[in-house]
């Protein structure tokens, strides 16, 4: 009789599958996760070729190697320097400057900063933007969140994920951190920073099952109820993970344990590993239910890496790379990004219309903005228009390809203070990178810094005294660029606004 059961379960599937008609599609979004915090290697030498630094021999991530062995990583990919921004990006396809969170969201009060622009987007994400999610779910899909959210503070819309766009909301609010990853502590609830007390896994509460983990039971769930209803789903993974406090996943901890760099790190290291099992679950149940062949997985950080290593703007947390989470610098901005079927098939309806190729490198950059025309494009899905988009679809660049339309410069406007650099924008063009700093403290002359990363990959040297004629063209193109997405500025001491 089991066996009946079984066979019939997997008849019922396998007619679900055949009768798909868009394909199921996972943003994988780890929190806090930098471009090296992983073994796999993202960085490429003078020749493009990937490079393995000690801290890629340090992590252990398997099932993030197995993704990058079937798909396309980018060896370049940006995102703002913070979450809140970044996550506005990824549902808006705008950038910072755009849609003016350009913050981290603090859910109690306004933490503009000092000298921080009056007007910036406190509140986040409304339920009148047209957010990807919204415009999948008109299309039939279901839409799933699982996790961080951090879209808007509290008694805003966007502390919701269901005002913006999910059907289901798993764990998301507007806290940016967990208040525990621990299930014996509720997550925060019963022990831990209970401000920051991680919503809706109360059946979890008092077990041994780890935040990770207790999120990734959840999302499988819900990727399950998908099939069973015969829609596409899109399943926005949004881990805690790899935020802080740095607890100890103590499965994984005899990896690390004894390492000479500290036990916070060697925490740190179990977060990274407990993520990549969590990725290798969803791949087992997407295989299990019929669905890997009708299912792309889109995997990224949200920010620069925040390891316990070194400080933020020399070369620790993010080495080769110089800076960690909030800097001006290339570790505060870079991220992991793999896009992969979950089982590659030539043969797939979906793969047939959005090839990826495998094993692949890809040495042209991307941004979080461009996963908004991204996403829609997979789905079959126009986006609204006269909506402003500062991305564009990938799917050239995911064959292997280069795109000559795609647009090679990166703007990153971050006009506050406080954080680990204060009121700045960067503007990378092609090989130069540009360090803009408004110096509203002192209300004085503002400042730059000027880098060729092709030469200088790791911002060793300042070339602005050496090439004043590239760093001032430079700063008219940020110019023109902050006008277009109509930035806001920070105010100086004597409450003039900072404009270039």
């Amino acid at each position: 009789m089991k066996r009946n059961t079984l066979i019939l379960s997997s008849l019922i599937a396998t007619s679900q599958v055949l009768a798909q008609d868009r394909p199921n599609i996972i943003l994988f979004l780890v929190d806090d996760m930098g471009v090296m915090d992983t073994s796999v290697p993202f960085l490429t030498d003078k020749d493009g070729q990937v490079e393995t630094h000690p801290l890629n021999q340090w992590y252990r991530t398997p099932n993030m190697e197995r993704l990058a062995a079937q798909g396309i990583r980018f060896s370049t990919f940006y995102a703002q320097s913070v979450s809140s921004p970044s996550r506005t990006s990824i549902m808006t396809g705008q950038n910072a400057a755009r849609h003016r969170t350009t913050n981290w969201i603090n859910s109690e009060s306004n933490n503009r900063t000092t000298f921080g622009p009056h007007d910036w987007n406190w509140e986040g994400i409304t339920s009148d933007v047209p957010v990807y999610p919204k415009l999948l779910q008109a299309e039939g899909y279901r839409t799933i969140h699982v996790g961080k959210a951090h879209f808007g503070c509290i008694g805003s819309e966007g502390e919701d994920p269901r005002n913006v766009g999910f059907d289901v909301n798993i764990g998301g609010n507007s806290i940016g951190q967990p208040g525990s990853y621990y299930g014996e502590w509720g997550y925060g609830w019963i022990k831990g920073n209970k401000k920051r007390a991680v919503p809706g896994l109360e059946k979890y509460h008092g077990s041994d099952v780890f935040l990770t983990d207790a999120l990734t039971l959840e999302a499988e769930d819900e990727i399950e109820k998908s099939v069973k209803e015969g829609k596409p789903f899109y399943l926005n993974m949004s881990h805690y993970a790899v935020h802080q406090p740095f607890e100890t996943d103590k499965r994984f901890l005899d990896h690390y344990r004894n390492s000479g760099k500290g036990g916070q790190a060697e925490a740190f290291a179990t977060l990274v590993e407990g993520m990549d099992k969590s990725l290798g679950d969803l791949i087992q149940k997407l295989e299990e239910l019929g669905v890997a062949e009708n299912t792309l997985i889109l995997f990224l950080g949200d920010n620069g890496g925040d390891a316990p290593l070194g400080g933020a703007a020399d070369y620790g947390s993010s080495a080769p790379l110089r800076g960690k989470k909030g800097s001006e610098y290339e570790g505060g901005v870079r991220v992991s990004f793999i896009a992969s079927w979950a089982k590659p098939d030539a043969t797939n309806k979906f793969q047939k219309k959005y090839p990826i190729a495998q094993n692949a490198v890809q040495l042209q950059q991307g941004t979080v903005m461009d996963l908004y025309p991204t996403i829609l494009s997979v789905a079959g899905v126009k986006a609204p228009k006269d909506y402003p988009l500062d991305g564009s679809d990938l799917k050239k660049l995911l064959q292997g390809k280069r795109d000559k339309k795609h647009r090679d410069d990166f703007l990153m406007h971050f006009p506050h203070g406080e954080h680990r650099a204060n009121y700045f924008t960067t503007y990378r063009k092609g090989d130069w990178k540009l360090i803009y700093y408004y110096n509203p403290e002192t209300a004085g002359e503002p400042s730059w810094k000027l880098y060729n990363l092709k030469e200088d990959p790791y911002e060793t040297s300042d070339l602005a005294m050496k090439h004043p004629e590239k760093a001032a063209s430079m700063i008219e193109q940020m110019k023109d660029r902050l006008e277009e997405e109509n930035a806001l500025y920070p105010v100086d001491k004597n409450g003039n606004v900072c404009k270039l």
